[in-house]
């Protein structure tokens, strides 16, 4: 368990979430795994009382989380794809980007966001990706990519063999990391003069309002917020100097940081200070009562799909994210409530769900089998995904969001 903070590196961490035993969210199971025992790891919150970071007390080694066949790919959906290239093109029409600069992702998946760089004129990006499949896909997708973690290694092998980098960037991966001494270390040694970090993540103040406790799982280390993420930084010589708000994943920040002085600082962060300061966003409280509301959506939950099931209605899962994994683990619904789950994803079809096993079908089993209702796990893409199943619902099927609170889509 997680003793000291990993950002201000105190000891005063309070629990205040507890989601139980669950089995990664991302290991899902082809059929002859099924027999195979599965390891499940504890699930629980705390907040560091010195710094504010709110962070999982028990950290799965990055090796078991990325490098096996990890399934998620960040191309998934239209609207991950038009949020990617408009992050390159809000960058562009921020900072003086030539094509001769490098451009560095962090995380980078298959390339997404690198595409969007090289699609305004940029030569040189380099991506940096753990999970060797993800990995080839990118190479293959035309993305220069390297297969490690980021790492000090890496950072001062790419400045000395390459060059140092205009711009690096990193979207929900940040939060994955546990060292973050040894990132801001790296990225400093990365970034050229007057280069910028830009980073996305889940903002915790949306979390929190939302009830957004899905997106709680071993990937995710820390729920990232400005008040802890600027104690990092300014110990290491850098600072936050704007954080615009985006839609992305239940509402992220994205954060830009340089050196102190570099740029000028935005009001955006004070901003934002405030809300988080306003809001009672690490009150003691205000976690105990999203704790007690996360209880009660779990409840509200399963009695709607169980009232359903007795009234002799089949219901199936729609996608198969991370985030959807915690929900029904920690809702223990099974296949005794979900027929199955269905997914664009091809590395996820044909397999079952962790801990549960639900078996995972292609998109198109929802209009062939007609289930009389939807449980939109990813429901952070519920518009797209609705929009692309208007067959199924014209057909007479139902949409049911589970998240902030259980609701029958008609």
């Amino acid at each position: 368990m997680k003793k000291t903070c990993r950002i201000c590196c105190g000891n005063n961490l309070m629990r205040f979430l507890d989601l139980g035993f669950t089995p990664l969210a991302d290991a899902f199971l082809t059929a002859s795994q099924l027999g195979e025992p599965e390891i499940y790891y504890p699930l629980d919150v705390y907040l560091c009382d010195d710094c504010s970071l709110v962070q999982l007390g028990y950290v799965v080694p990055p090796e078991i989380l990325f490098q096996r066949d990890y399934p998620y790919v960040s191309s998934t959906t239209q609207t991950g794809r038009d949020h990617f290239h408009s992050f390159a093109i809000d960058a562009f029409s921020r900072f003086d980007i030539q094509p001769d600069d490098l451009v560095v992702d962090i995380g980078s998946n298959v390339g997404v966001l690198l595409q969007g760089f090289k699609n305004r004129g940029v030569k040189n990006v380099l991506g940096i990706e753990p999970a060797a499949n993800i990995c080839q896909i990118a190479r293959n997708n035309g993305i220069d990519t390297i297969n490690e973690f980021f790492s000090e290694k890496v950072a001062d092998k790419i400045a000395g063999t390459r060059k140092t980098a205009k711009i690096v960037t990193g979207t929900n991966v940040i939060a994955h990391i546990d060292n973050h001494h040894a990132l801001a270390r790296a990225v400093k040694k990365l970034l050229a003069p007057k280069g910028v970090f830009i980073f996305e993540a889940p903002y915790f103040v949306n979390l929190l309002a939302n009830l957004e406790y899905d997106t709680i799982y071993h990937e995710h280390l820390s729920y990232l917020s400005v008040k802890p993420l600027k104690h990092l930084f300014d110990s290491f010589g850098m600072e936050i100097f704007d954080a615009l708000e985006v839609s992305i994943h239940g509402g992220s920040l994205r954060y830009f940081v340089a050196d102190k002085g570099d740029y000028p600082v935005a009001d955006n962060v004070s901003r934002l200070l405030r809300l988080e300061s306003e809001g009672k966003t690490y009150d003691t409280k205000t976690l105990s009562e999203f704790a007690r509301m996360v209880q009660k959506n779990r409840e509200e939950l399963t009695w709607l799909l169980h009232s359903l099931k007795k009234a002799g209605k089949r219901i199936a899962g729609v996608s198969a994210p991370a985030k959807g994994m915690t929900l029904l683990n920690y809702c223990k619904i099974g296949t005794e409530t979900l027929d199955f789950i269905t997914e664009k994803a091809s590395l996820k079809i044909g397999k079952f769900t962790p801990g549960i096993h639900i078996p995972v079908l292609p998109d198109s089993e929802l209009t062939k089998q007609k289930p009389d209702y939807a449980l939109l796990l990813a429901w952070n893409f519920a518009d797209e995904i609705m929009k692309n199943m208007e067959d199924y619902h014209r057909a007479g099927g139902k949409f049911i969001i589970p998240i902030p609170k259980p609701a029958i889509i008609e």
